[in-house]
């Protein structure tokens, strides 16, 4: 019996280890990830072919980039190769209710981060949208976007 409990505590220390790791940092290799979007629809992240990965992390901020982002039209995001990434993770079941049907009137695809690992290796700025630039697999640099206060386009440069 106490094996089983040392072995159930270890199991579980090992399955947070990813939620604890370091934030991604430029120079790092990113790794491919899978979720679905406002649709339901598939997404895997192409990790040669996208420029850029614009990863909102909180409601307020995400409420201006889709504002932002709506009047840049559906084909602005791929035109850049760029792909928009909201955490929905800690977003509770009610919030979901209002949040989810209304992200699918949005024109641009919103890719849905609902898995707290995966959420904590992007780095973040309060109220700021974080910015991935990537070259060949690669970080080669991280911004943070105010959509409140600045436009998009001298961030996908």
């Amino acid at each position: 019996m106490r094996t089983r409990s040392l072995l159930a505590l270890l199991f579980a220390a090992f399955a947070l280890v990813p939620c604890l790791a370091d934030p991604y940092a430029a120079g790092e290799k990113i790794a491919a990830f899978s979720a679905k979007d406002q649709h339901k629809k598939d997404f895997t992240l192409d990790t040669k072919g996208t420029r850029f990965l614009l990863v909102s992390h909180d409601m307020d901020t995400g409420k201006a980039a889709n504002a932002v982002l709506t009047t840049l039209g559906a084909h602005y995001l791929p035109g850049k190769k760029a792909v928009y990434m909201a955490n929905i993770h800690g977003m509770p079941g009610v919030g979901r209710m209002f949040a989810l049907p209304k992200m699918k009137k949005y024109a641009h695809r919103i890719i849905l981060g609902d898995d707290a690992a995966l959420i904590a290796k992007f780095p973040e700025q309060q109220g700021k949208v974080t910015v991935l630039k990537l070259s060949g697999g690669k970080i080669s640099s991280i911004k943070y976007w105010n959509p409140a206060s600045e436009g998009i386009d001298a961030y996908l440069k």
